[in-house]
């Protein structure tokens, strides 16, 4: 995804999916609260204890405040538009954070259940990626339950290293060198 030199974020991509579906990924906006609110809502229960790691039914405020409002030197959090219908609807999102001097960043990636298997979630992860590399981030890495066959596939092949989490038995370390 390009760069907008004029205000440092990303500008929309246009994507079309195997199904011949259209979404626009796009950095997230302060007005998006609403729609993510709505969006995380619309997850199966499953989807949303893939991604938080905890049995969550709504995003709290704090949360939803911070997902909307990304540090700029240190996140970069995008979603993904659906405008079928009347509106627009986020169907999913990404996003990866860094911490202060260092080269290193998390990552995140969630895709409505009916959105799945259609090619969003890698183009979410490899827009992330060509970011995190035009900043000089070194490396990113991702927390993954061990059960998520399908995030743990895609990281596979997009060059990740799938191990054990060091610190928690209970979670693989999914990591690629940038």
């Amino acid at each position: 995804m390009p760069n907008n030199q004029e205000k440092g974020e990303p500008l929309a991509l246009a994507v079309t999916l195997r199904d011949g579906r259209h979404v626009t990924v796009r950095p997230i906006r302060p007005e998006d609260r609403d729609e993510l609110a709505a969006a995380f809502g619309r997850l199966c229960a499953g989807a949303r204890y893939a991604r938080f790691f905890t049995a969550m039914r709504a995003l709290p405020e704090k949360m939803l405040d911070s997902a909307t409002h990304p540090i700029p030197d240190r996140e970069v959090a995008l979603v993904a538009i659906s405008e079928e219908g009347s509106r627009q609807t986020i169907v999913g999102g990404a996003r990866f954070v860094s911490a202060p001097s260092n080269d290193t960043c998390e990552f995140a990636v969630t895709v409505a259940d009916d959105w799945h298997n259609l090619g969003l979630a890698r183009t979410l992860m490899e827009t992330l990626i060509e970011i995190a590399r035009e900043r000089g981030i070194r490396r990113m890495e991702g927390f993954v339950l061990p059960n998520n066959s399908s995030m743990r596939g895609l990281a596979t092949r997009l060059g990740f290293v799938d191990a054990q989490c060091p610190d928690d038995p209970t979670l693989r370390l999914v990591t690629l060198e940038l």
